[in-house]
C-alpha cells in the first residue's frame, strides 16, 4: 500500500468509527482480521469487530471524534498518531467530555486492515472521567495483565537484553 492509498483508508476508517454503523467500520478490515482495543480488548472478524464499535463503543460514548495525523506506510504496514474525543453515556460518568491521544498500527491486506493496535494513555481518559483511584488500579492491573500475557511480550522477555557491536 502505498502513503497515498493509507490515507484516504485512515479518513475512511476514521469516518466510519465516528459514525456508528459497526459494518460500514468492520467493511475496512479483512474477514479473519483482529482489532486489539485498549478498553473492550481483542475483536476477531468483521461481525465481532463490528459488535465492539456498534454495541459495545457507541453505547458507551457520543459525540465521537477520531483523526489520525502524520501516517507513516511501508508496505503492508502502516502507523498513525491520533486525537479522539467523546462524552460518555456510561451513567456514572455521563456527560464527560474525554479527549485522548495515541498511536496505531495497521497491518494491510489486499487494501484492507488485518490487524489493528492501539497505545492509548487510558489514564489520561479516566482521569477525564473521574474514575475513581481504586478502580483505575483494578483496570490498569488487567492492562499490565494483557500486555504480559501477550506472545511478544513473552518472546521479548525471553529472549533477555541483547546489546550492539560497540557494547552500548
Amino acid at each position: 500500500m502505498n502513503a497515498d492509498d493509507f490515507s484516504k483508508l485512515l479518513q475512511a476508517f476514521t469516518a466510519s468509527a465516528e459514525s456508528g454503523d459497526g459494518t460500514r467500520f468492520a467493511n475496512h478490515f479483512t474477514e479473519d482480521a483482529i482489532y486489539y482495543d485498549y478498553i473492550y480488548g481483542p475483536h476477531q472478524g468483521r461481525a465481532d469487530i463490528a459488535h465492539m464499535m456498534q454495541n459495545l463503543f457507541h453505547r458507551d460514548a457520543t459525540d465521537y471524534r477520531w483523526e489520525m495525523f502524520d501516517p507513516v506506510c511501508s508496505g503492508d504496514m502502516g502507523y498513525a498518531w491520533s486525537l479522539s474525543s467523546f462524552t460518555s453515556t456510561i451513567p456514572q460518568f455521563k456527560g464527560q467530555r474525554v479527549v485522548i491521544d495515541g498511536m496505531s498500527r495497521f497491518i494491510v491486506r489486499d487494501g484492507l486492515i488485518s490487524e489493528y493496535r492501539e497505545s492509548v494513555n487510558g489514564g489520561v481518559a479516566m482521569a477525564q472521567l473521574g474514575v475513581a483511584p481504586e478502580r483505575m488500579t483494578k483496570v490498569f492491573d488487567r492492562w499490565a495483565g494483557w500486555l504480559k500475557e501477550r506472545p511478544e511480550t513473552v518472546a521479548y522477555l525471553a529472549r533477555g537484553k541483547t546489546t550492539t557491536s560497540n557494547g552500548a
